[in-house]
């Protein structure tokens, strides 16, 4: 059973080491480009069309000539078959091709092990940090140029968030307006939950990626006796909700058990919501690990650029 995947159009499976992307090529020296990530799970893609349609809104924005759906699904299953791992992490890859070639995009497909990091964060949770990214909620819906909506191979951003996080003993960031709104993490969607009202920030009117997992489990959400609605919240408004979460395509769903600094209990809705996506999380060989410890947040956030993206290259979500 490999362990790691490279699929590539016209030539299918090749060795995982395969040479891909020529130096001048415009996604590695200006980022000009775009990717969904995909959850693999009984050797299957979860989500795929859904993803794909994403794949189209942002290839259509960014104006990169992606082949039809069919390749691309083609491509996808080339890629996860006779992956035999329990579930995995299938990327699609289309870049605006060589700065010196014949404009034909470069296309290609991965598929890796979902990380350890992200089967802790479905078991134990995660502490996040607020931090802003200097721009008002509705900057990005009125202004194309930033991509607001599109994922793009450009985050610089988002992994110098993550990298920030780390260094101040967090997991993740929640990244949050100029005016003070609830955006969306590096490489994920936030949910949360306000009685029986399963919440999420509005993607157009914010220029946030839409998330698909988010999107699968607002549309489902009366399976769990709840409704969904999408809301504007501020920070504050965390602490006052039942329960809060984020989701993505690969890590699925990881409860946010501190938020710049402050306990969050846990819920008692996590594993349900788990269920329901998919992501049931398997007791560990070992003691459960204790709850994350709490992250003293700093007195100021250091103020983060505009990214493009809320689901990540990811794994990264």
């Amino acid at each position: 059973m490999p362990d790691r995947v490279l699929a590539i159009p016209g030539r299918g499976v090749v060795p995982a080491d395969t040479p891909v992307l020529r130096a001048d090529d415009l996604g590695v020296l200006r980022g000009d480009g775009l990717f969904e990530t995909v959850h693999v799970r009984g050797g299957r893609p979860w989500l795929l069309d859904e993803h794909l349609d994403r794949m189209s809104r942002s290839a259509a924005r960014l104006g990169i000539p992606l082949p039809p759906a069919a390749d691309l699904t083609a491509l996808a299953e080339q890629a996860c078959t006779g992956w035999g791992a329990d579930e995995g992490a299938l990327r699609l890859v289309c870049t605006r091709g060589a700065e010196h070639g014949d404009g034909t995009p470069t296309l290609y497909a991965t598929l890796n092990p979902v990380g350890e990091a992200s089967r802790r964060a479905r078991r134990d949770g995660i502490r996040v940090l607020t931090a802003s990214l200097g721009l008002a909620a509705a900057a990005r819906s009125q202004a194309p140029w930033l991509l607001g909506g599109v994922k793009s191979l450009s985050y610089a951003v988002n992994m110098a968030s993550l990298r920030w996080a780390t260094e101040s003993g967090a997991d993740d960031v929640l990244w949050v307006s100029g005016d003070g709104y609830l955006l969306e993490a590096p490489t994920a969607s936030l949910v949360w939950l306000d009685g029986d009202t399963l919440c999420t920030v509005p993607a157009e009117a914010t220029g946030i990626l839409p998330g698909t997992t988010a999107r699968w489990l607002c549309e489902h959400a009366e399976k769990l006796g709840w409704q969904a609605e999408e809301r504007m919240a501020r920070p504050a408004d965390l602490f006052l909700a039942d329960a809060a979460w984020l989701a993505s395509s690969v890590r699925g769903l990881a409860e946010i058990r501190t938020l710049d600094g402050t306990d969050l209990p846990p819920s008692e809705h996590t594993a349900r919501i788990q269920d329901l996506l998919g992501f049931g999380v398997p007791a560990a060989a070992e003691e459960p690990a204790a709850a994350p410890t709490a992250v003293a947040s700093p007195a100021v956030a250091p103020p983060v650029e505009a990214a493009t993206d809320d689901e990540g290259p990811t794994d990264v979500p």
